[in-house]
């Protein structure tokens, strides 16, 4: 989701640069390895849940609501 698979168009090695770079904003808990290891939504939901000690249906919606609009 975050991480880099080589031969990425500079575009998106910027693009997911920064989501990684607000997702760190938003959920102050993250760490950059977290962020490396995570492939999918169900996975950042999960680990926002773990590091923010969020209920499972908040850590959900808040991913939800952060992730609308980006393209991974």
């Amino acid at each position: 989701m975050f991480g880099f698979r080589g031969g990425e168009s500079d575009e998106t090695v910027t693009r997911k640069t920064g989501y990684r770079i607000d997702a760190k904003r938003q959920w102050r808990g993250l760490t950059t390895l977290d962020l490396s290891e995570i492939k999918n939504e169900e996975q950042l939901i999960e680990v926002v849940k773990v590091r923010c000690s969020l209920p499972d249906d908040k850590a959900r919606a808040d991913v939800q609501s952060w992730m609308s609009g980006k393209q991974f």
